[in-house]
């Protein structure tokens, strides 16, 4: 009879033994599928931080130009650009022109730099008037075309309201609508910086013939 035990004991224990690596594997399964869980929330946290970052990177950063245009005088108005981004800029153009009219009247050449959080202001009466003529009332627009970082901006169309008689500037105020943020101006084939102001006026002048696809401009957006 003890023997008969013993004999049923080591057969148990022979069995139990041989269940321990099974056991050991879907223990080691189970412990593998929850790391895994938690590795794939730690990567989506990981993920939405960097995005975070990133977006708050871009947002102090990325440059971000506004205009203003501000009468001084009957005869005399000025332009003032304030950058309100931490990153200096390098101006390079300026364009006035009415609503009315897709074609920029003035361009003036510019190479002034604007540290971020300052203003850059220019006697524009002369020009303005230029642009408006001696009997005008409505909107006119600004804009500004600058360096930043290597690549070519350009702001969006900030308007303001002016009342021009006899030459005469009797009123001149911002306008409260908003503008978009700044576009990056790209160039295809080799990049040159001449005849960079021919992105606005290339679609729009009627007599004009169309450039060769290596010299087109090309705008994308700089992020909202």
């Amino acid at each position: 009879m003890p023997v008969t035990w013993i004999s049923s004991f080591r057969m148990s224990f022979t069995t139990l033994v041989s269940y321990i690596p099974i056991i050991a594997t879907i223990v080691t399964c189970l412990f593998s599928v929850i790391l895994a869980r938690a590795t794939l929330r730690y990567v989506e946290a990981t993920d939405k931080g960097l995005a975070l970052a990133r977006e708050e990177f871009e947002r102090e950063w990325s440059p971000d130009l506004h205009i203003k245009l501000e009468r001084v005088s009957n005869t005399e108005a000025k332009v003032v650009v304030t950058n309100l981004a931490k990153s200096s800029v390098l101006l390079q153009l300026l364009q006035l022109r009415k609503i009315s009219h897709a074609v920029p009247f003035e361009r003036c050449r510019l190479n002034d730099p604007l540290v971020g959080g300052t203003t850059w202001t220019e006697e524009m009466g002369k020009r303005i008037l230029a642009c408006t003529g001696k009997e005008f009332e409505g909107p006119i627009a600004a804009s500004i075309t600058f360096y930043c970082s290597g690549r070519m901006f350009r702001t969006d169309w900030f308007r303001s309201q002016i009342q021009v008689s006899d030459g005469r500037i009797l009123s001149l105020e911002p306008s409260n609508m908003p503008a978009r943020r700044v576009r990056v101006i790209e160039r295809k084939g080799q990049e040159r910086r001449r005849d960079f102001v021919q992105d606005v006026t290339a679609d729009v002048a009627p007599n004009n013939p169309d450039p060769k696809p290596e010299e087109n401009f090309f705008v994308t957006g700089a992020g909202n």
